[in-house]
């Protein structure tokens, strides 16, 4: 039954990550067309209805004083620093390399998870997120050479992540899910509202760009529901690794779909960022009981 369970959570969390993936790819192909701004408030319009329907569907309380929660506040804070910095590279560096920086996600969370809430992490660990680290440099290629300012934006936006994640473990369990999605998307249309006019300003749409949009508020959504399936039917440190699939999407789509040849300091910065991630991930089941990594899969819901 525990090998049933791993393997659909693994599913989920491999439609997870590719929903994610196709999600970045449509905003990257109309940053062209709209500002990160706009993207953000047309996008968020959408999701949030779509949540909200959902949420109505299904019951679920949508409480203020849930939303005023401090914790969901600060985990907000941290989506939108995440959401701004990673469009806003998306629309300046190859789309393989800005997926390429977030698979250090695990060493940041792992990191922040060591310095601020005072998690156990042992010499191979801190070993392994070091190594991971330089292999994000060597995507980056800090230097005269290769070097984009603008990557620093998805650096940025790593640690924006990690620290939404890790906020994210401190919320209550009676707080929904929905409910924390719910605020975060509205959140995140009345920023991107407020900065249109900074950013650029109003740029006319397309119908064909429009669905572009409607598509990804659908799949952001689709992506947030499989994690939290993956999460709730397997075992974290099973199931974890496989949100590494996302990188593989990145590379075929942004050679296929955004005519991108990766060069050899990409890929061996990813190969040694994702090998540094699987043996945290090794490491930390290593370190877990069977009783206490069960006792870890459920997120708040």
């Amino acid at each position: 039954m525990a090998s049933s369970e791993n393997s659909r959570g693994a599913l989920f969390m491999a439609l997870a990550m590719a929903a994610f993936t196709c999600n970045d790819a449509i905003v990257k192909s109309i940053t062209s067309e709209l500002g990160v701004a706009q993207i953000m408030a047309v996008r968020g319009v959408m999701a949030t209805a779509l949540i909200y329907c959902v949420a109505r569907y299904l019951g679920v309380t949508l409480s203020l004083k849930m939303v005023m929660h401090p914790l969901v506040l600060l985990r907000t804070f941290f989506e939108i620093g995440a959401t701004l910095t990673f469009l806003s590279a998306l629309a300046h560096i190859e789309f393989a390399a800005a997926s390429s920086i977030m698979q250090s996600l695990p060493l940041a969370v792992t990191l922040g998870a060591a310095l601020f809430l005072g998690e156990p992490v042992g010499w191979r660990r801190w070993t392994a997120i070091s190594v991971g680290f330089l292999g994000v440099l060597l995507i980056i290629r800090p230097g005269p050479e290769g070097f984009t300012p603008a990557a620093l934006l998805a650096v940025a936006a790593c640690f924006f992540t990690a620290s939404r994640d890790l906020t994210t473990r401190r919320i209550t369990a009676d707080i929904p899910t929905l409910t924390v999605t719910l605020f975060t998307s509205f959140a995140n249309t009345v920023v991107g509202v407020i900065l249109i006019a900074p950013m650029g300003g109003w740029q006319p749409i397309s119908t064909p760009t429009l669905g572009y949009l409607a598509l990804a508020s659908v799949l952001v959504f689709a992506g947030y529901q499989a994690v939290i399936k993956a999460m709730r039917v397997g075992e974290i440190s099973f199931i974890a690794p496989f949100r590494y699939t996302g990188l593989l999407w990145a590379l075929v789509i942004g050679i296929f779909l955004f005519g991108e040849h990766p060069n050899a300091y990409m890929l061996t910065g990813a190969a040694i960022v994702i090998g540094s991630g699987l043996y945290t991930f090794y490491r930390e089941r290593k370190r877990r009981s069977p009783v206490a990594e069960k006792a870890s899969v459920a997120p708040p819901v």
